[in-house]
């Protein structure tokens, strides 16, 4: 009988051995589909959280809409008060800090070993990534809560005026530039459309409702469509996504339209949008919309796959990673859905809501601002589920 129970307990320690070692190493099982990834229970683990403010903001609450930044060994985050921090991921040592005058909103752009990013000073930004020493910056004469796009060692960027700049990357001087002025005294929506390239041609949105292609090389208008008609808060501020001879753009009209490249006809449209791009993945479409919802929608029809209602605030731009679906909520927690059927799979609540994009690295970790201006890593980590009833990992 002591032999026996000897065995016994050896054998069900081999088979926890064995079912640990699997668990923990199912992330990283290349073979396995992001399909099945998504069938495992998950948890969202915290792992870093660093202020990224010089002074505490004893004011109102700022708008922090800055997807961290990863270059080689470094993490950089910009917030809407002080600036940008660059900190070290291995030693967690802040490496450098630029301080800017009203600080930096919008996300910003690598290219060649240098971040590209518009500030509310006005001013477009060129430094190097590694050390945050200044190559160039260009005053645009108007606050940027824009992105930047940078190709061909051209950079793209909207001001709050509705002017969009051609400025050459390694200098900084002026290529074209093309006004669009709002005629209207109607209110329009903080925020600012992230120009898109493709064959040659920029795709933006404008606060007067208009979708423009503009001739990446002269600046020269190729067409433009009016799609938001509303009275007010008739922006487009969502960045225009090119797939196959489509544009999908979300408007604020509660609207994402499935465009013709050629002319801008619209195609389809859903009857929810925003202010934030859709993603696509295969046959379907991903989006968050003004109504507190995320979607999943059929790339071809719009018609709708699954919908995951009651988010808290407006959703950030959304993350594929890992057979899920991660994004923030701007009065609520970082959230990770199944991407298959939108079902919640985990959160983690940092307070204060977040309301810039997840940015991830390598090693599959998720990093974001949060609205008290902390920059937060949070780990992807499997529920490691015992095979012996009562026995809790």
């Amino acid at each position: 009988m002591k032999f026996f129970l000897n065995e016994t307990f050896t054998f069900l320690l081999l088979i926890l051995a064995l079912t640990s070692c699997q668990t923990t190493s199912f992330f990283n099982d290349k073979s396995m589909t992001s399909e099945r990834k998504s069938q495992f229970e998950i948890n969202l683990r915290p792992v870093l959280v660093i202020d990224s403010l010089s002074v505490p903001n004893l004011f109102y609450r700022k708008v922090n809409l800055f997807s961290p930044v990863i270059y080689k060994n470094n993490i950089i985050v910009g917030n809407s008060l002080d600036g940008l921090t660059s900190i070290d991921k291995s030693t967690k040592q802040i490496l450098w800090k630029m301080k800017l005058k009203y600080g930096v909103e919008s996300s910003g752009f690598i290219a060649n070993g240098s971040l590209f990013f518009g500030a509310l000073d006005g001013f477009m930004y060129s430094i190097n990534a590694e050390t945050g020493t200044l190559n160039w910056k260009y005053d645009t004469k108007a606050e940027i809560t824009a992105s930047p796009l940078v190709y061909n060692n051209i950079v793209y960027i909207l001001n709050g005026a509705n002017s969009l700049f051609s400025l050459d990357a390694k200098s900084g001087r002026q290529l074209w530039v093309y006004n669009r002025q709002e005629t209207t005294t109607k209110m329009t929506v903080r925020g600012g459309s992230r120009p898109t390239f493709f064959n040659g041609i920029i795709y933006t949105g404008f606060s007067d409702g208009s979708l423009m292609a503009i001739n990446a090389q002269t600046g020269t208008p190729q067409w433009e469509v009016i799609l938001n008609k509303n009275a007010r808060f008739k922006d487009i501020d969502a960045t225009p996504i090119v797939d196959e001879d489509n544009i999908y753009i979300s408007s604020y009209d509660d609207k994402l339209y499935c465009l013709s490249k050629s002319n801008g006809s619209i195609i389809w449209k859903y009857n929810f949008g925003g202010a934030t791009a859709p993603i696509i993945a295969g046959n379907k479409i991903f989006l968050s919309t003004t109504n507190g919802a995320v979607v999943s929608l059929n790339k071809k029809t719009g018609d709708i796959l699954w919908a995951k209602k009651n988010i808290k605030g407006i959703s950030t731009e959304l993350l594929i990673l890992k057979g899920l679906i991660i994004f923030g909520e701007s009065q609520g927690s970082l959230k990770a859905l199944d991407l298959l059927t939108g079902t919640e799979k985990a959160s983690f609540d940092p307070g204060r809501g977040i309301m810039s994009k997840p940015s991830t690295d390598e090693a599959e970790s998720l990093y974001f601002i949060s609205g008290e201006a902390n920059l937060y890593q949070v780990d992807i980590v499997p529920v490691k589920k015992s095979i012996i009833p009562y026995l809790v990992n």
